[in-house]
């Protein structure tokens, strides 16, 4: 099974596993030895489907202001930990193949591998999602045709970013393309560069 293969497997393990409780406090559990891509794989997208549906609380017009602060916080550190494992994905696959030479004339992609995956971990939170949509009792017919037909589109565009993965990954072990990591410098998480942060306390 190649590797966008079977993070597709992975990631749909864990939103399984994530909706049995359908909570964003709910301890993650850990089905795979620590350590592993397929660990990694399923905690980050276990990271997405909980802030997915932090992104769904915080929405509610009638949320109490404090409460929302305190989830956009959360959102804030979540979204940090999943650039995280993404860079730690890249760091994998950069050391996997650190021993290949590119070919003169190869290419660098527009995205690294572990930031097509983060997408392809979303593309499963929506599928599954989607999917919900289309078996509501509580909405009508016209509506549940609308999200099948989304979801048409949602699965088609798996496949086509699952086989475009793949494809990278072969095109970087055999030296077609080659990788670089580019560490997200962000910002305004950084007490050193967000000038509220370092300028708090002047007058």
């Amino acid at each position: 099974m190649k590797f966008a293969e079977l993070s597709n497997r992975v990631f749909d393990e864990s939103v399984a596993a994530y909706h049995t409780t359908d909570h964003v406090d709910a301890p993650q559990p850990t089905p795979y030895e620590k350590g592993t891509p397929e660990a990694v794989l399923f905690a980050k997208n276990w990271i997405d489907a909980v802030q997915w549906h932090l992104e769904d609380i915080i929405r509610n017009p009638d949320i109490d202001p404090v409460e929302a602060l305190a989830i956009k916080r959360r959102i804030d550190r979540s979204n940090q930990d999943r650039t995280d494992m993404v860079e730690e994905l890249d760091t994998y696959f950069r050391d996997k193949w650190a021993g290949v030479k590119p070919a003169p004339d190869a290419t660098i992609n527009t995205e690294s591998p572990a930031w097509a995956l983060d997408r392809l971990s979303i593309l499963a939170l929506k599928i599954w999602h989607m999917k919900e949509q289309t078996e509501r009792t509580d909405a009508d017919e016209a509506h549940r045709a609308r999200c099948a037909a989304k979801l048409e589109v949602l699965l088609e565009q798996r496949k086509d970013l699952t086989e475009a993965i793949d494809t990278l990954l072969d095109d970087i072990a055999a030296g077609r393309k080659h990788m670089k990591v580019y560490r997200q410098m962000k910002m305004y998480n950084d007490k050193d560069t967000n000038p509220v942060l370092y300028g708090k306390g002047k007058a």
